[in-house]
């Protein structure tokens, strides 16, 4: 049975080895442990934006020591500028590749909706890549898509 969790201390070593797996793929496979590491805390902290929820797989009979995370989001809670509640960025998001098909995006977006609107957040929003089809499949069941062009100046 998959639950959707906020993340708490125990489940590191599971979002580690998923978030490994996701900066591999997108080309940042370089991360230092010391950015881990921070990332971890930043998400720990109950004073910080950011958020991770996971997809946490438990067998039967289960408990922390069984528990396997299968799919993590992470999201940054902000201010909106057109209101005086706040938004939510999906920053990222990651299924494990042995678990893809088998609906855990579409459980965890569902959750994450949940949260929007119990937190009385005004949206969920994010990005995808072009060529990003697979996601796109998921996100084009759930909501229409915003016709918008990106634009960033790194500074890295």
């Amino acid at each position: 049975m998959i639950y959707i969790v906020q993340a708490q201390s125990q489940h590191r070593p599971g979002w580690e080895k998923l978030w490994r797996q996701n900066i591999v793929s997108f080309g940042a496979g370089d991360m230092t442990d010391d950015v881990i590491d921070m990332l971890w805390y930043r998400i720990l902290d109950p004073d910080h934006a950011m958020q991770a929820w996971l997809a946490v797989e438990r067998a039967d009979g289960g408990g922390a020591a069984t528990d396997r995370v299968v799919g993590l989001a992470h999201i940054i809670v902000h201010p909106h500028t057109f209101s005086l509640r706040n938004v939510a960025y999906l920053e990222d998001f990651w299924v494990s590749a042995d678990q893809r098909g088998l609906g855990i995006g579409g459980q965890m977006m569902a959750a994450l909706e949940t949260q929007v609107q119990q937190q009385n957040w005004a949206r969920l929003y994010w990005l995808t890549a072009g060529d990003n089809h697979n996601a796109q499949r998921l996100y084009d069941r759930l909501t229409d898509r915003v016709d918008a062009v990106l634009y960033k100046i790194d500074t890295v």
